[in-house]
């Protein structure tokens, strides 16, 4: 790796999302090639003893506990949030101010002002920055793009998304705290339709364009849960299911699913698409295949052809194994922090690649729409990012 610039990577927590991102810091440099060396300078956590097991774990050379020594450290150039929703637009508003490169998981905060905000700060500062929107990079969901892209579907008339679980379907699960703080709005801010259903909408302008109205309805099942850091009995205030009709501005119509009810599904994430000339569909459970059917073919040979996503010619596939070996969930952020990287160019603080927080605020403004379509049970216009 000689004679490459170095970045130094401060990552801010140590749960599900901060082990993904890790993992991808760690591999990039042996499967991409980039003039940059990723160094994981640093991991924060509130708890003293988790930042040091995550960093020894991991491979951080230190561990600090408070977020803002890590924006003041010179050897860190690149701030990672992977922390509660709560803390996503302190962080990065002065992580920008610093002139640090800003990277944070999804959804970008709590609500559309703390996402313009974040937006405008980043912006403002001039440096690189992305949302861990990581299914569109996918293979078979980034062929998805080139397909449609080439004109490969023409026409766009349906697009249709689910994100279904089940975690959350008994009454004794409790809302906030370390584990459930998913189930507390004022860390989380919505339910299941900023945390899945803005997944589905991501890839959705990702693959066909803006939103430019909906039609919602939302619930929650369980009104009242103890929480974790109290333990009394508290409203629930989250949603825990989302049903949404979208009008595309391209003409297309949509509908979604987002929900935590749905016995049986750990995490079911598809979509399908159907155009003038073919459609095609994705299931995360299969994530290396797409389905495609192209009208185009002989008569007495049209129907769905399932296409394995493992071949050299296939995107980034040429970067790992011999065509037939497929790779897994892990890999999707392994190539978004490749994307990231090529999109600096060969200097620092030059323009990221997508999704950066204005792509992130598009889809945040969906799921308020969505939201507040559900509370006035009407049609609700998006407003523009």
């Amino acid at each position: 790796m000689a004679g490459k610039e170095r970045l130094g990577v401060g990552l801010i927590g140590t749960g599900f999302m901060g082990r993904a991102h890790s993992n991808a810091f760690r591999q990039v440099g042996q499967f991409f090639q980039s003039p940059y060396r990723l160094e994981l300078a640093a991991v924060c956590s509130r708890s003293a003893d988790k930042a040091a097991a995550f960093a020894e774990n991991w491979g951080y050379a230190t561990h600090e506990t408070d977020w803002r020594r890590m924006i003041e450290r010179a050897d860190i150039d690149i701030i990672d949030i992977a922390s509660p929703n709560d803390t996503h637009a302190e962080i990065a508003i002065a992580a920008a101010k610093a002139g640090k490169m800003v990277l944070c998981e999804k959804p970008l905060g709590r609500n559309t002002a703390e996402s313009r905000a974040m937006t405008e700060a980043v912006e403002t500062a001039g440096v690189a920055n992305m949302v861990w929107y990581n299914y569109r990079r996918a293979p078979a969901v980034t062929l998805a793009k080139q397909l449609i892209a080439d004109g490969g579907l023409g026409r766009i008339f349906h697009y249709r998304a689910k994100f279904l679980q089940d975690w959350t379907i008994s009454p004794d699960v409790p809302q906030g705290g370390t584990a459930t703080w998913r189930l507390d709005a004022e860390v989380a801010g919505s339910g299941v339709t900023g945390d899945l259903l803005a997944h589905s909408v991501d890839l959705a302008l990702w693959l066909n364009g803006g939103i430019d109205e909906v039609s919602a309805a939302t619930e929650t099942f369980i009104k009242e849960r103890v929480h974790s850091l109290t333990g009394a009995r508290t409203e629930v205030k989250i949603d825990d299911a989302s049903l949404v009709i979208a009008r595309f501005a391209n003409g297309a119509l949509g509908n979604f699913e987002a929900t935590r009810y749905a016995r049986g599904h750990k995490a079911l994430h598809t979509f399908e698409i159907n155009g003038e000339r073919g459609s095609i569909a994705w299931d995360l459970h299969n994530l290396h295949l797409l389905e495609f059917f192209d009208h185009g073919d002989k008569s007495g040979l049209r129907g769905w052809r399932t296409l394995h996503i493992t071949d050299s010619d296939h995107p980034y596939m040429k970067n790992w194994w011999v065509p037939g070996l497929q790779i897994g969930y892990e890999h999707t952020f392994i190539h978004q922090v490749a994307d990231f990287l090529a999109g600096l160019g060969g200097s620092l603080g030059g323009p990221s690649e997508v999704p950066t927080f204005r792509e992130a605020l598009a889809t945040d403004l969906v799921t308020e729409a969505v939201l507040n379509s559900a509370a006035e049970r009407r049609w609700t216009k998006v407003a523009a990012a």
